[in-house]
């Protein structure tokens, strides 16, 4: 500051103007840990994380209405490739946009490997099973997939899971229970026990696909990781692209259905699966899980408004259990 007539106005300006860059930066920072899905939020309180799950499990649970719907229009593997292949094309221009470093070539092929699961063999099971079951039947199914998630990361060594958080899986799966009592007590027609089976088959495919994908989202940027499983989902679908195409163009469908299609791809595969993926990193396979036990609910009264599909007292006291125990479990 030597030479200049007021040298200590102008060093009391200068930090004054860090001082205004600190707080932007700082607030800044703060934007970027709400927005960024790869921001660890490791804070036992509600978080961007858990609220981000919770809007996650509403967009999948209007989904199983929506999928019901376009499946019966479209057929169900018609409409299955649809949404795989536009969620997958929306990914890799996503990956290209960011211009960031793809991931290893080990690292890429195991999440193809593991995209031909959860998003190919997974996807098409989802499809067929909700086509031929009740909405709420089989968004009750898959809520039972935290119990087989944490059986199958605590037998990896993947997480630990303590006893208050097996209360809270073992009181969701007895929520479950009670709505299918319910379920299986008004099912009349044996295309819904199969409906079931099939959603049943694949949820055991979903359990796979999240344990094994838990360790690459640390390393993996979130957007990459979404478009390579799409991208291996995409590969058991190849094989119907003949049939998938002729039966589009001749199912006549209306707006509404593709509308769903939309929906279906866009926003349930292509943007709820950040969150998912951002979950599984930040809060652990298990507990990201118990938030999918929400969707049964959104997919009942979902069900009921737009299929007619009234609950039961079974449901409203299943879904009341499953509630306690994603609080049990998160706690």
């Amino acid at each position: 500051m030597q030479g200049v007539e007021y040298p200590k106005d102008i060093e009391l300006a200068f930090l004054r103007q860090i001082g205004c860059v600190g707080e932007y930066c700082k607030g800044y920072v703060h934007g970027l840990k709400i927005l960024d899905l790869r921001m660890p939020d490791r804070s036992k309180s509600f978080g961007s994380t858990d609220a981000l799950l919770l809007l996650m499990a509403t967009i999948w649970g209007v989904n199983y209405a929506v999928v019901k719907y376009a499946g019966l229009a479209f057929g169900a593997l018609a409409f299955t490739w649809m949404r795989v292949l536009i969620a997958t094309l929306m990914l890799i221009v996503a990956v290209l946009l960011q211009r960031k470093q793809w991931p290893t070539r080990s690292d890429a092929l195991r999440l193809l490997g593991l995209g031909v699961l959860g998003n190919g063999l997974y996807q098409l099971l989802f499809v067929f099973g909700v086509s031929r079951t009740r909405v709420g039947s089989a968004a009750l199914i898959l809520a039972s997939a935290p119990a087989f998630i944490a059986l199958l990361s605590w037998a990896r060594g993947v997480e630990q899971i303590s006893a208050r958080a097996w209360s809270g899986i073992a009181l969701s799966v007895g929520g479950v229970g009670i709505v299918m009592l319910g379920s299986a007590a008004g099912a009349s027609q044996q295309g819904s026990i199969v409906g079931a089976l099939i959603v049943f088959v694949g949820v055991l495919c979903w359990t796979v696909y999240t344990v094994g994908l838990q360790p690459l989202t640390h390393r993996v940027d979130p957007v990459q990781l979404s478009a390579l499983t799409m991208a291996g989902g995409m590969l058991p679908l190849v094989f119907a692209t003949p049939f998938a195409v002729s039966h589009i163009a001749s199912a006549h469908a209306s707006a509404t259905a593709w509308w769903c299609v939309a929906y279906s791809s866009v926003i349930s595969i292509g943007i709820a699966y950040l969150f998912y993926y951002r979950g599984i990193r930040v809060l652990g396979p298990t507990r990201t899980s118990m938030y999918s036990n929400l969707q049964p609910i959104v997919a009942i009264l979902t069900g009921w408004v737009a299929l007619g599909e009234a609950p039961t007292s079974w449901q409203i006291a299943g879904t009341a259990s499953i509630i306690g125990g994603l609080f049990l479990t998160r706690a």
